[in-house]
């Protein structure tokens, strides 16, 4: 079995039982956020990149991908050759760590600052070429010319159950059915064909264990 983008949307109105307009119109809905909550539960290793990017002298931001979704590493290339691999943080670190923007040297941390830029602390003191391996986020199967994607085609299950945690959610439909969804999903993401889905994989750069680490002061 597989799902494209029409058999899909039937799927959902067929197992909820529901042709209300305001629900139809929202089926577009339902689907992104299903495959968004698989994406962010998972790590898709079918889904890597690398991409190159440049750190600019005095600029504390640098250019995310419009198709990121978590990372890998990141790494520049500093004035004798080497890679330099920065820890991942988050927003609140980097700019304790490094409170005046001014103050520039090698960075050393990262941090997602919005849905286009990252954060550097310290801001760098030149410009270096960078590579980034990322986690991707494939384009959505209510977007594909062919309504076809890759969960669609080889983990249509999980996709089905969590777009019908989804429209049960919005419903509003009786407990037990919505709790009936959600452990068929967490079923099935246990059954995802590997390669390439696998839950929570050890490459990706969860790095609460560094965010404990108290800020020291920013770079002179």
């Amino acid at each position: 079995m597989s799902f494209t983008f029409t058999t899909l949307k039937q799927a959902i109105q067929d197992w909820t039982e529901n042709t209300e307009t305001t629900f139809v119109n929202n089926l577009n809905v339902f689907i992104k956020n299903a495959e968004e909550r698989i994406l962010k539960e998972t790590d898709l290793d079918y889904f890597r990149k690398n991409v190159a990017g440049v750190m600019s002298n005095g600029n504390k931001f640098l250019n995310m991908p419009t198709d990121y979704l978590a990372s890998f590493s990141l790494h520049f290339t500093d004035s004798s050759g080497n890679a330099q691999f920065l820890l991942q943080k988050d927003v609140n670190y980097i700019q304790q760590f490094n409170p005046n923007p001014a103050t520039t040297g090698l960075p050393r941390y990262y941090a997602a600052f919005d849905y286009q830029n990252f954060i550097l602390g310290p801001t760098p003191n030149a410009n270096y070429v960078t590579e980034l391996h990322y986690y991707y986020r494939p384009q959505s199967i209510t977007a594909t010319s062919d309504g076809q994607s890759w969960l669609g085609t080889n983990a249509p299950n999980t996709l089905l159950y969590a777009c019908l945690i989804e429209a049960y959610t919005f419903m509003k439909g009786e407990t037990d059915l919505l709790q009936l969804y959600m452990a068929r999903y967490a079923e099935s993401m246990k059954r995802l064909p590997p390669p390439p889905l696998k839950v929570y994989s050890e490459g990706r750069e969860n790095t609460d264990d560094y965010r404990e680490e108290p800020a020291r002061a920013s770079a002179r």
